[in-house]
């Protein structure tokens, strides 16, 4: 965190200019192709973890998180909403052990990155788990490997990650989640985005009957 500090306020100028280079909202296209891929959960998120978009089966995988924030934080979710995210993740540590290390590769990255000080900062005054990982010094990023959830309504989930930073903003990466072919994890997906149909056409029926219809 001194160290955080300290780059700050080094270059008060070159930070201005590089607090302007994450994008906080996603171009129409990008939001396309998250709804286009539909054989698993799918998001575009920040450094800082930020989650900036998702497709259905995304939003239906982090629906509680959702329903609180439009574009939640991963971070700020697994340190300081902890009823959640002890209950999403079977192993917490772990999870948490990779959100923090995600944080500092970011902050070696970039340190004059302002919204990623506040976030730090946030974070070490109001979780002591936050500030015993995050002196660790762990710094990884992985593109692909395994991720393990359980989901409040599906259950278990084991599913592969891949995931790519986007060439026309290496500030922003591409997750893409998908399960095995015949697995349970494959079925509990395809029940996810049924249960999630559902929803969203009840939603939209009781907004407006005669549309949702198709008779507007």
């Amino acid at each position: 965190l001194f160290d955080l500090a300290r780059a700050a306020n080094a270059s008060p100028v070159r930070a201005a200019r590089r607090r302007s280079t994450t994008p906080k909202t996603l171009r129409p296209g990008l939001q396309y192709a998250l709804d286009a891929f539909t054989g698993g959960p799918a998001f575009i998120r920040n450094d800082r973890l930020d989650v900036l978009g998702a497709n259905a089966l995304g939003r239906a995988l982090y629906a509680d998180l959702f329903r609180k924030a439009e574009r939640p934080n991963l971070a700020r979710a697994a340190f300081l909403d902890r009823e959640w995210s002890d209950a999403f993740y079977p192993d917490w540590d772990l999870a948490a052990d990779q959100s923090v290390a995600i944080l500092r590769a970011a902050a070696g990255h970039d340190p004059h990155d302002r919204e990623l000080q506040d976030l730090v900062g946030e974070l070490s005054t109001r979780s002591p788990e936050f500030r015993t990982k995050w002196g660790a010094h762990d710094v990884r990023r992985h593109g692909t490997g395994e991720k393990h959830f359980v989901h409040p309504v599906v259950g278990a989930l084991d599913l592969l990650f891949e995931g790519s930073r986007l060439m026309s903003d290496p500030a922003l990466s591409f997750l893409l989640y998908t399960a095995e072919p015949g697995s349970p994890t494959a079925d509990a997906l395809r029940l996810l985005g049924s249960l999630d149909a559902t929803e969203r056409r009840d939603a939209a029926h009781a907004a407006d009957p005669a549309a949702a219809d198709g008779r507007a």
